[in-house]
């Protein structure tokens, strides 16, 4: 059944309250997903901040067009598409499709068609690329890591001039012995 013109403003309002929020948007395409799937998607996009959002492609045209991202044209791609709105981290969404395309088979039904990080339109070779990158949190890690390597040696090498000093008391303990 066709929407109303109110329901499509509505749906057209809360597409442009999503965008002036997001740090980024993933746009998916999607065939033949199952309910499950639909809401284990749903779920892992609410976890980290992001939205799921279906809507036709005129009504996101009309979006985008008044975000002043007039280059995008969602009627240029192929079949379904959603928008997943990013909040918080900006690569969430793509590693959430990335990593549920991964799980499934090769023959996905959720695939990337692009995106928009930080108002730049991006294809769906570099959403796949932001997709493979570590998360925050795992960078972070390797932050700390980074920067604790080097005093972690010092230490080490300090304890090492101790353990070889009882060691040789320890010999020559032995030898009085």
């Amino acid at each position: 059944m066709p929407k109303s013109k109110i329901q499509k403003e509505t749906i057209l309002r809360d597409l442009k309250e999503k965008i002036k929020g997001a740090k980024s948007v993933v746009f998916a395409g999607f065939n033949a997903l199952t309910v499950k799937d639909n809401e284990n998607l749903r779920a892992q996009f609410r976890k980290e901040k992001s939205e799921y959002f279906v809507a036709k492609k005129t009504l996101m045209n009309l979006a985008f067009k008044d975000a002043k991202l007039e280059n995008l044209n969602v009627r240029g791609f192929d079949g379904k598409v959603a928008a997943v709105f990013a909040c918080e981290d900006e690569v969430a969404a793509a590693k959430i499709i990335g990593n549920f395309r991964k799980d499934k088979d090769k023959t996905a039904r959720i695939f990337f068609l692009g995106g928009i990080l930080d108002g730049k339109l991006m294809s769906k070779e570099e959403m796949e690329a932001l997709a493979m990158l570590p998360s925050k949190q795992e960078l972070y890690a390797k932050l700390v890591g980074s920067i604790n390597a080097p005093i972690s040696g010092f230490v080490n090498a300090l304890a090492g001039n101790l353990r070889n000093l009882v060691y040789v008391l320890k010999a020559i303990e032995e030898k009085k012995a």
